[in-house]
């Protein structure tokens, strides 16, 4: 291949550019007035907004973590439960092996 082929023309790519610039330019002196209450609103919106997708993503990741130690304490009172039960019964003398 040659290099000529695969080259980009720039001139297109700068006039488009320009011709962009020139109508947004008008627009960038525009100014408005917000008052406080529509302001106060968006920002409690955003922060509402905010808010639910951190906790979104906090139960997301912290879910695991529960299973987890919930597992883990379940299994503990299991064994307990298995380790008083065989003492308990080598007490009474009902274990296997008498009759």
């Amino acid at each position: 291949m040659d290099k000529h082929e695969t080259r980009i023309p720039t001139a297109p790519l700068l006039r488009s550019s320009l011709a962009l610039a020139l109508m947004l330019a008008p627009f960038a002196a525009a100014q408005a007035y917000v008052g406080p209450g529509a302001g106060l609103s968006l920002l409690g919106a955003l922060w509402g907004v905010v808010a639910a997708i951190g906790a979104a993503l906090l139960f997301v990741v912290l879910w695991p973590i529960r299973r987890m130690r919930r597992r883990k304490k379940a299994e503990a009172a299991a064994r307990s439960e298995q380790a008083t039960a065989s003492t308990h019964g080598n007490e009474a003398g009902n274990g296997p092996g008498r009759s």
